[in-house]
């Protein structure tokens, strides 16, 4: 959700918050049910469950029911429900839909200059750390837990150690490559704003925490939630971050039925 509130693209595309909660034979559904920031809804068909959609856009298919999706209104289709691939779409798809102040070319999420370090960061970060945790919290063998265990903490150390050399290089940076907000910045944040909250527990993501073993990295997580400046479009970060959901989310996620209740304070302020 941050990508939408960062690239304005929500003011073109709908953007309506669904959860998951059943596991279906399929793989796992997910509703719209008017709770822990869902809607009550689909608004375009009234559908209930995330699976009718990818039934109506293809009544034969038999794969998972993921988010995001991207759907055409008009061919009443699923355009895309690749994340990386619809991130990047909503840079400049619908500039001419959008303030021109506020258009990929002018406020980039994806400088040219920068691109290459850009696409080389997400590469380890994704295998690493984005998908590690689940790597680690749906390992079914001891064996796969302890590799990807391991794997997970030497991404973070070298998010860690990325953020210490940058500051030290050009001063007081506040975000992964330089003094504004990149998309490294939008798809490393999704995972460490629930690290602490969820991954930790619920996924036994636990050699370390953000906020008492990353002083680096927990200080540009600060930067990036709490800022309400034109950098984030007025938070962005903090707005689209639903702590409730993700924790419940998760415990279901798990098939667990209690709720972890800490870290009492999600994200700490910026003293």
């Amino acid at each position: 959700m941050a990508i939408f509130d960062a690239s304005q693209a929500n003011s073109v595309v709908g953007s309506p918050m669904i959860r998951k909660l059943n596991f279906q034979p399929r793989g796992e559904d997910m509703l719209y049910d008017d709770t822990t920031g869902s809607e009550p809804r689909d608004p375009l068909y009234g559908f209930t469950n995330h699976s009718q959609l990818y039934l109506k856009a293809d009544p034969n298919y038999a794969g998972r029911y993921t988010v995001p999706t991207l759907w055409d209104r008009k061919r009443e289709t699923i355009v895309n429900n690749e994340s990386s691939e619809i991130i990047r779409m909503l840079y400049s798809a619908f500039d001419r839909f959008i303030d021109p102040s506020l258009r990929e070319n002018v406020k980039p999420l994806l400088p040219a200059d920068k691109r290459a370090e850009i696409d080389a960061m997400n590469e380890w970060v994704y295998d690493k750390i984005n998908n590690g945790v689940y790597k680690c919290g749906f390992a079914t063998a001891q064996e796969a837990y302890d590799v990807n265990i391991k794997k997970l903490f030497e991404g973070l150390d070298d998010v860690e150690a990325h953020l210490a050399s940058t500051r030290l290089a050009a001063g007081s940076t506040p975000f992964l490559f330089g003094n504004h907000i990149t998309e490294a910045d939008i798809r490393l944040y999704t995972t460490i704003v629930r690290f602490d909250v969820a991954y930790h527990t619920l996924f036994k993501c636990n050699l370390k925490m953000i906020r008492h073993d990353y002083p680096n990295m927990h200080d540009w997580l600060r930067r990036l939630y709490w800022d309400t400046s034109a950098e984030t479009n007025a938070g962005a970060f903090r707005k689209t971050t639903d702590f409730k959901a993700i924790k419940e989310g998760y415990t279901r996620s798990m098939k667990q039925s209690i709720v972890p209740a800490g870290p009492v304070v999600e994200v700490l302020p910026l003293v």
